[in-house]
């Protein structure tokens, strides 16, 4: 079977689905998202234009990183389980991929769209996947300055401003330098295979930080071995480096975790968890004050267009306000849902390095209905006891 991959090269969630087809070496060929197949026949059967897509030889459709890898994963060609069956190990693999897909959103684009001087003409010749094909040269910067204005005001509102411009950057070195100490010791983050806390991570960490010019420099130069983990997370070839893998590929013990993977979780607790704290607040206010929403309501129909609105929190002693994204609570309930499905003596095992980490009160941090994905779409769910 044979793949569409809908796309953009500098997409970071287009990056998490190709990573995973890369590397379990998935037979597929990528269009961009400008093109008139993409526009003309696919965005039509979802209902709007959000990228990756894929499509399978026998014409289904699938939208979304996450739901695309499971699609993936089900159909047989993971070479080593992307879903550990360790419970501690698991729990903490969809806690990197909700922070993966989200937490790194602030470094991501301000280390997009605030070097011009040096990122620019790079950016430039980036965003033709996303350009109409067949549109004229003069009329290429007009849409050039239209789709990155739209991200520019996008990084405004995920707390990127002048005022956190420092704050961003010191986040973002305390992360590297966490990566790469534990990158030197592990091939990937839970040990000697990918996992779908890599692929979580992979999608800003590639598609941004280690392709745009200015982060791709910082990142070669300040940590080496976080550069050399993207090499491995978009090779289909299995590298083996015999001072780090694990015999055979084998995760790390649950039940002896390294010191370096807690220290990121820690980092984790500290810059992520006051942001989806805030967002769960107000979204659970929003709820309350809608009780006519109906279960299977799609999140983004026009009785919703305003959304949400901006949660404020304190970040890292200051306070900032980011947009509440509903697609966050899917991702956070995956890592609820894996909790839930495990026994009591492992629940309490779970509780207790989650606890040690700072990030023990994700579990009960539950929006009032649940988020679900039904036809390509973030639905609402039935209200939750």
């Amino acid at each position: 079977m044979t793949y569409t991959l809908y796309g953009m090269a500098g997409s970071l969630y287009t990056a998490r689905a190709r990573s995973y087809m890369r590397m379990h070496a998935v037979p597929f060929t990528e269009i961009k998202a400008g093109s008139e197949e993409f526009t003309g026949e696919i965005v039509p059967q979802i209902g709007r234009w959000i990228i990756p897509v894929i499509k399978t030889s026998a014409g289904s459709i699938i939208q979304d990183g996450a739901d695309i890898i499971d699609h993936l994963d089900s159909a047989g060609f993971s070479k080593n389980p992307i879903y550990p069956a360790d419970p501690k190990l698991l729990t903490i693999a969809h806690l990197f991929e909700l922070f993966g897909s989200h937490g790194l959103l602030r470094p991501a684009m301000h280390y997009r769209w605030n070097f011009d001087e040096v990122n620019l003409p790079f950016l430039r010749e980036v965003f033709r996947d996303v350009l109409p094909t067949g549109l004229p040269n003069e009329s290429k910067d007009a849409a050039f300055l239209h789709a990155s204005g739209r991200m520019r005001k996008a990084a405004e509102v995920f707390g990127v401003n002048t005022k956190t411009y420092k704050l961003v950057e010191e986040s973002y070195a305390q992360f590297l330098l966490l990566m790469e100490r534990h990158l030197r010791e592990h091939p990937f983050i839970l040990g000697g295979h990918a996992t779908i806390a890599d692929y979580g991570l992979i999608g800003a960490m590639y598609a941004h930080l280690a392709r745009d010019p200015v982060p791709l420099r910082l990142m070669q130069v300040s940590a080496p071995n976080v550069f050399r983990w993207v090499e491995r997370m978009n090779m289909a070839e299995v590298f083996v480096d015999e001072a780090l893998a694990n015999s055979k590929g084998q995760l790390v013990s649950g039940d002896n975790l390294p010191e370096s993977l807690l220290q990121l979780m820690r980092f984790i607790a500290d810059d992520y968890f006051p942001e989806i704290n805030a967002h769960v607040e107000r979204a659970n206010s929003w709820l309350d004050r809608h009780p006519e929403i109906e279960a299977g309501s799609p999140t983004n129909n026009k009785s919703m267009k305003s959304g949400m609105g901006l949660a404020p929190f304190e970040w890292r002693r200051a306070a900032i306000e980011t947009v509440v994204i509903p697609y966050r609570f899917y991702l956070l309930q995956r890592l609820q849902d894996a909790f839930d499905r495990q026994s009591q003596n492992d629940r309490t095992a779970i509780r207790s390095v989650f606890e040690s980490t700072g990030l023990e009160k994700l579990f009960g941090l539950r929006t009032s209905r649940r988020m679900e994905r039904q036809d390509n779409q973030e639905v609402w769910g039935a209200k939750q006891q």
